[in-house]
């Protein structure tokens, strides 16, 4: 395919152009490439894609679904077969919530409309087997877009998201479905991806940027002499520039490598911790022994507290508070793995409480209420506290060493 000459123009004198709302053409190599701009939750969006399908009949139809997206939707009793404990020993707790907040906002303008989250990708898959046309699932794995976000934004950064995500969730405002289809216009998407990247900068490259680059190229390399690909309508424009370009899909769906300094930090601070305390027995005992009695209560304390935000069992928030001293000190233990694994063994969550994940999302109390969410979030806030016990409890030890230290 040669992408370094222009491509081709159609009749009209231009290279795209929309025939009807949220429909772009485009003409590439001699292939005819017809981008269908969604929004998630509308009705209308999957009205148009099939309708789009029946009287185009491409030979491919793209959608913006990864594989384990697709299979979520091909297999809707996947979640029925979750292992959570697995889940928490491979740590893939906090992505899993995360990924869960993200789509609880979905999942409650669905519900106010009453329609499925990502109907239009349903429609889709739906009409290219009517069609016998050829499926591409043209997205980047969900999970490798998700460690390049939380690679990319720091802890502060990590703890800022989470807030505004759990926040988001007490909005209750409802929208018209009006204002709904106004998102899917070009100009107030650009408005929002302004107003987006201005709270959260890092976040647009790998959401947004690279993800762009990774839907043009696969769509671009979709056999057939006609294709109808179905996207979120923010990633049309991106599309239309980077379509052009080739792209590396390759180094787009590289996991990150983790950065030097949280590996040194977990043996770090110990090694450090434990050097001040070690040495201040040696000077006063008895200020040594407050300094043990610090670290352990700080640690446990706000490792706790993080337990008890998310409404543990009790016995749950006992053991985050004896498993935090530890875990600082081991840096293959977590304090957040251990209450999540006591919390599911308590509560395990049922099958039911999968099945009601779909409702329990669309609500604060929900994520609170459910057994597989309040497991999640046992983890994450656990580790939260207990990540900021350590820097207190540590702050305190090296304060009381000080001050023995100007003392003598």
């Amino acid at each position: 395919m040669n992408n370094e000459s222009a491509p081709l123009v159609p009749e009209g004198g231009e290279h795209t152009h929309q025939d009807e709302e949220n429909i772009t053409r485009l003409h590439l190599d001699g292939r005819e490439i017809i981008l269908i701009g969604t929004a998630h939750v509308s009705k209308r969006s999957a009205e148009q894609v099939k309708e789009v399908v029946e009287r185009e009949r491409p030979d491919t139809i793209c959608v913006e679904l990864d594989r384990q997206r697709y299979q979520s939707i091909k297999a809707k009793d996947q979640w029925q077969q979750t292992d959570i404990f697995k889940i928490i020993r491979q740590k893939k707790a906090t992505l899993l919530l995360m990924n869960l907040l993200i789509s609880s906002f979905q999942r409650r303008i669905a519900k106010q409309f009453g329609v499925t989250p990502g109907q239009e990708m349903i429609q889709g898959i739906d009409s290219a087997e009517e069609l016998q046309a050829r499926l591409i699932l043209a997205d980047r794995d969900i999970q490798v877009t998700f460690q390049r976000v939380w690679h990319g934004i720091g802890f502060i950064g990590k703890i800022k998201l989470i807030l505004q995500i759990l926040m988001s969730l007490f909005e209750g405002e409802e929208i018209t479905e009006e204002e709904l289809e106004k998102l899917k216009s070009q100009d107030m998407l650009n408005a929002m991806l302004e107003e987006f990247t201005a709270s959260f900068p890092q976040l647009k490259v790998p959401l947004i940027d690279e993800r762009d680059q990774y839907l043009s190229q696969k769509i671009k390399e979709a056999p057939g002499q006609k294709v109808v690909a179905v996207l979120g309508a923010a990633h049309v424009p991106g599309i239309l520039q980077e379509i052009h370009r080739e792209h590396d899909l390759a180094a787009l769906s590289r996991r990150p490598e983790p950065s030097k300094l949280p590996r040194i930090l977990p043996w770090l601070i110990p090694i450090v911790i434990l050097g001040v305390i070690g040495y201040t027995f040696y000077l006063n005992r008895d200020v040594g022994i407050r300094q043990a009695v610090s670290w352990l209560l700080w640690n446990g304390s706000f490792s706790a507290i993080g337990a008890a935000i998310a409404w543990a069992h009790p016995l749950t928030i006992v053991s985050a508070f004896v498993a935090a001293p530890l875990s600082s000190m081991n840096p293959f233990l977590a304090a957040g793995w251990v209450a999540g694994l006591v919390e599911a063994v308590i509560r395990r969550p049922k099958v039911h409480d999968f099945e009601a994940l779909g409702s329990d999302l669309t609500t604060f109390k929900g994520f609170w209420r459910n057994k597989v969410t309040k497991v999640l979030l046992v983890v994450a806030l656990t580790n939260v506290g207990s990540t900021i016990g350590t820097f207190v409890g540590g702050a305190d030890v090296i304060r009381m060493f000080l001050e023995l230290l100007g003392a003598q």
